[in-house]
C-alpha cells in the first residue's frame, strides 16, 4: 500500500494570500498518481487544498490528515505541503488557512513525531514552503536531527531561507520536484528515488539561490515513481554478454556498419553490412546515447566501426554491468 496526503493552500484568513501553492498541489497528484507506463503509483491520492474563502484548511484538519497518513504500516506515507512556513526559536510550523501568526500553524515538531513513529516502512516528507528546512531539527540544537529509520525530508530551502515562487504562481521546487518524478531524475531502469530527485532540484538551483535540504535516515531508498526508462531492460542486460569483463574493449569493423558511402561501397576490401552484426552495433549505439559506452579512440561509433577500431565501458557502464552481473538489475 502507498499512501499519499497532498496539501496546497492559497488562502489564508489573517496572513497573506499565496496564488500558486494549489496548482503546485494538483501537479504534484497528477504525476504521482501514476506511474508513465498509466499503472498506479499511488492510488486515490488524498488532496487537500484552500483556494479561497469557500475552501479552508485548518490547523486541526491538516493535523488530523497527517496523523491518519502516519498512522498504519503502509509500505509508502508520502506528505507533500505546499502553502506559508513560518520559524522561531522554539522551532517551526505549517501555517493553515486560519493561522493568524505562524507560530499557530502544525507543529514541524509534531509532523515529525508523527512520521517518526509511525510503522510505514517508509515515511517521505516533502515541503515546499519557506523556513521548511527547520524540519527534522531539534529547536534548541538546530544542527542536531531527530530522524528515525525510514525517515526522508526533502525541503524547498533551509530553516532561514524563503522560498521562492516561477512567473506567475507556483513554487520553484515544486516546478523541479515535478520534473524530476516525470523523469528527469530517472536511472536507466526508470527509478526516481528521493535521493535522485533531490540531485535534481540541488543541481537545477545552483548555489547563490535558495538551497533545497535533504535529510534521511534509509537503508536503501523507495522508488517514488517509474519513469520510461531510456533504454530496454533486456538491452541493459546483455551488458554482461557483449563485454566479458568491465575493461573489456568490444572489437569492430565495417561489418558492423550498415551504411555505406559510395566511395566505400567501390572499395573491394570494405566488408558488407553483417545483418546478425548490424543488430549488435543498434545494441551498443543505444548505449553509446545512454553514456554507457564511447567509441576508441574514434569520434563516433559509425568512424570506429569503419576504421576497425572498438569502443569500451564507460564509467557508469562499468556501474551497471556490475549491477547486472550481480543480479541487481
Amino acid at each position: 500500500m502507498r499512501k499519499a496526503l497532498i496539501v496546497g493552500i492559497d488562502y489564508y484568513k489573517h496572513l497573506a494570500p499565496l496564488t500558486g501553492c494549489v496548482i503546485d498541489a494538483n501537479s504534484v497528484k497528477a504525476a504521482l498518481e501514476r506511474n508513465a507506463d498509466g499503472r498506479l503509483n499511488f492510488p486515490a491520492p488524498r488532496l487537500l487544498t484552500a483556494a479561497g474563502e469557500a475552501q479552508t484548511i485548518t490547523k486541526s484538519e491538516l493535523k488530523d490528515a497527517v496523523r491518519e497518513l502516519f498512522e498504519d504500516d503502509a509500505e509508502v506515507a508520502l506528505f507533500y505541503f505546499a502553502g506559508h512556513g513560518y520559524i522561531e526559536d522554539t522551532g517551526g510550523y505549517l501555517c493553515a488557512s486560519d493561522s493568524e501568526t505562524g507560530d499557530d500553524g502544525l507543529s514541524l515538531g509534531d509532523v515529525m513525531h508523527l512520521a517518526n513513529t509511525s510503522d510505514a516502512k517508509n515515511k517521505v516528507i516533502i515541503l515546499d514552503s519557506c523556513h521548511s528546512g527547520a524540519a527534522g531539527g531539534k529547536a534548541m540544537t538546530p544542527k542536531m536531527a531527530e530522524i528515525q529509520e525510514g525517515v526522508t525530508i526533502l525541503t524547498a530551502s533551509t530553516a532561514q531561507q524563503y522560498s521562492m515562487e516561477v512567473t506567475g504562481g507556483g513554487g520553484v521546487f515544486t516546478d523541479l520536484f515535478v520534473d524530476a518524478l516525470n523523469g528527469a531524475a530517472a536511472n536507466l531502469v526508470g527509478d526516481i528515488t528521493p535521493g535522485s530527485v533531490y540531485a535534481h532540484i540541488d543541481q537545477s538551483l545552483g548555489p547563490w539561490k535558495q538551497r533545497p535540504v535533504f535529510k534521511t535516515n534509509v537503508k536503501t531508498f523507495v522508488s517514488l515513481r517509474k519513469a520510461a526508462p531510456p533504454i530496454e531492460l533486456e538491452e541493459l542486460q546483455q551488458l554482461t554478454a557483449l563485454f566479458p569483463s568491465p575493461e573489456f574493449e568490444f572489437p569492430l569493423d565495417p561489418s558492423y556498419e550498415p551504411e555505406r558511402s559510395n566511395d566505400q561501397e567501390k572499395i573491394p576490401s570494405t566488408p558488407p553490412p553483417d545483418p546478425a552484426n548490424n543488430a549488435v552495433f543498434k545494441i551498443l549505439q543505444n548505449y553509446v546515447r545512454v553514456n554507457l559506452v564511447r567509441p576508441v579512440d574514434a569520434p563516433h561509433m559509425w568512424h570506429a566501426a569503419m576504421g576497425g577500431k572498438s569502443c569500451e565501458l564507460t564509467v557508469l557502464g562499468q556501474h551497471y554491468w556490475k549491477l547486472v552481473k550481480d543480479g541487481l538489475i
